[in-house]
């Protein structure tokens, strides 16, 4: 099942093959992109602990808001780049669109990533089974960004 892939960045698909299967490859991207998050998070730990040691131990104080960087440059840098997907995400045949036909800029990844978070801690995963009963499998994160994951293969 695919659609259309010639389609322009600024198209938001009709198609229904477009979102079929999203929620699943969603999935499996989240989980490529949190190991590549954390092995990310191993050379950001070596390059706080020189900043710590030049700053006088000052710079250690980012450790406790380290991951939460390292993540938040992770998704913004890559959802925010020109296939509008994360390396999981690509992994996984799928990318974020906006449903005004915009492009997802930083400060919208960011704020996606920041509602998914505390979405997920305020009201449990159990919002995510929202997918299965919301139009274009989209999530409550997606519905307050007005953003949609589509198929590209």
């Amino acid at each position: 099942m695919s659609f259309d892939p010639n389609m322009t960045a600024n198209t938001v698909p009709t198609d229904w093959r477009a979102y079929s299967g999203v929620l699943s490859r969603r999935v499996f991207a989240f989980a490529i992109d949190y190991v590549l998050v954390a092995v990310l998070c191993f050379p950001a730990a070596i390059a706080v602990f020189f900043i710590g040691v030049f700053t006088l131990g000052l710079g250690w104080l980012l450790y406790p808001i380290l991951f939460f960087v390292v993540a938040g440059l992770y998704f913004g840098l890559s959802l925010a780049g020109r296939s509008q997907a994360t390396p999981g995400m690509r992994a996984m045949g799928i990318a974020m669109i906006r449903l005004d036909g915009g492009k997802i800029d930083f400060v919208t990844a960011i704020a996606h990533l920041a509602l998914f978070w505390i979405l997920n801690s305020v009201l449990t995963p159990l919002i995510l089974l929202a997918g299965l009963f919301i139009e274009r499998s989209r999530l409550v994160h997606d519905l307050l960004l007005g953003t949609a994951t589509i198929r590209t293969s």
